[in-house]
């Protein structure tokens, strides 16, 4: 399974690099756009692959599962704690806004039997493999 990640040309690069295209193009050029990105795990067993995502503190009846010509596409969106009135943010460090991972399955992938499920604030998507049709030996007619 090759796993790909989307990310626009102006927000490659090193942090700094994405810090200064975001300030150069404009909030308003972003919106909708990745912010951070979830963590994943990938795992192939015998009968399926199974990804298994951290989205801690996202709603994860909101999270959009989509799966289009052999590419799984992950997106949602983590809200940022508002503060009450007259606090300030002293520390922070846990990455808030959208994210979008996409995955390409191999064609051995069944994309009619996916199933996805979330607990804990870990979101697992099971995708079962097709069966393997045995190779037969064909007889020749002489």
């Amino acid at each position: 399974m090759i796993v790909t990640q989307y990310r626009p040309w102006y927000i490659q690069g090193t942090p700094a690099a994405r810090q200064a295209a975001h300030r150069f193009f404009g909030a308003a050029a972003h919106d909708g756009e990745p912010t951070w990105t979830p963590r994943v795990d990938v795992r192939e067993e015998t009968e399926r692959f199974v990804i298994s995502a951290d989205l801690p503190g996202v709603d994860l009846s909101t999270v959009d599962v989509q799966m289009e010509k052999n590419v799984l596409t992950l997106k949602g969106e983590r809200k940022a704690d508002t503060l009450p009135e007259g606090a300030k943010l002293a520390r922070g460090e846990r990455r808030h806004g959208v994210f979008d991972r996409r995955f390409v399955l191999p064609d051995s992938a069944d994309a009619e039997g996916i199933v996805a499920n979330g607990r804990n604030g870990v979101l697992d998507i099971v995708i079962p493999k097709k069966a393997q049709s045995a190779p037969r030996r064909i007889a020749i007619n002489a």
